[in-house]
């Protein structure tokens, strides 16, 4: 197994790519802590990792407020005595908005959220990983965060922070054997995009179009590339930025949304 005696700290654990993830970790030996702000969602995935015969914990947290990702850490720490893995999935992007009509509570609220708190975490677990000199961090970017959408200037500003601040880690705590490496999902099928995808067929059609392998991503394919870039299989690979898209980017650098008045699209 690729990750046994392995303990993996995954933020949006609840659904969709968080949720693979944590599984995928698990079922190749690692201990896992689950988190995310919704408690029955997160409870469900650990004691779904826990039938399979890995230890699991959830601790509830919202990642945007640094005490409860410091408390956060200190109880995995406390539970498990070190953290290997962070896996950074916690995200939101809010409802749709131009950049001249978007509204500060929201830009706000995005940033939070996507940007700060994936900081917040590294931060945080990183101290811990210095002491060791070891850890592999991973975080879940965007398409959003290498090309622009149109209507989501929170969401990419946001993403192409999560970028810049994996390789800015990269840079500073490779000296401590500390790897930060980027995966950036093009449109995957989850929970939360389904909506989206059964609303606006005529787009996710046209999307198709755009995307050489033919079909839109799935949780598995991220966390398939997380696993490896958790794993030893990776041990001399830093600073990278990976997207899985099925090869839409660079071909096509970015597409514009439909116009909504519902949420906006989280990959």
């Amino acid at each position: 197994m690729k990750l046994e005696n392995k303990v993996a700290l995954v933020t949006g654990a609840g659904l969709g790519i968080g949720r693979e993830i944590a599984l995928t970790f698990a079922h190749e030996g690692a201990s896992v802590v689950v988190t995310d702000i919704n408690e029955e969602l997160g409870n469900k995935v650990a004691v779904e990792i826990r039938h399979t015969g890995s230890k699991s914990i959830y601790l509830k947290a919202d990642v945007s407020d640094y005490n409860q990702v410091q408390e956060l850490v200190n109880a995995s720490i406390r539970e498990f005595g070190q953290i290997d893995i962070l896996q950074n999935c916690a995200a939101i992007s809010d409802k749709l908005s131009t950049a001249e009509e978007v509204k500060l509570q929201d830009w706000n609220k995005v940033l939070a959220v996507t940007l700060n708190g994936v900081f917040f975490c590294c931060q945080l677990v990183g101290r811990e990983m210095i002491k060791r000199r070891t850890g592999s961090i991973i975080n879940i970017a965007s398409t959003a965060g290498v090309a622009a959408l149109s209507d989501q200037i929170h969401y990419v500003a946001a993403k192409h922070g999560v970028v810049g601040i994996t390789k800015a880690l990269a840079v500073e705590w490779g000296r401590y054997g500390i790897r930060a490496n980027c995966i950036c999902p093009g449109l995957t099928e989850t929970e939360t995009t389904a909506v989206f995808i059964h609303d606006n067929p005529e787009y996710v059609k046209q999307r198709l179009t755009k995307i050489p392998l033919g079909r839109l991503g799935k949780t598995s394919d991220q966390a398939k590339v997380a696993l490896f870039l958790a794993s030893d299989d990776a041990g001399y690979v830093t600073g990278q930025i990976m997207v899985v898209d099925g090869g839409t980017f660079p071909l096509y650098a970015g597409y514009s949304p439909p116009p909504s008045e519902g949420g906006g699209l989280v990959k």
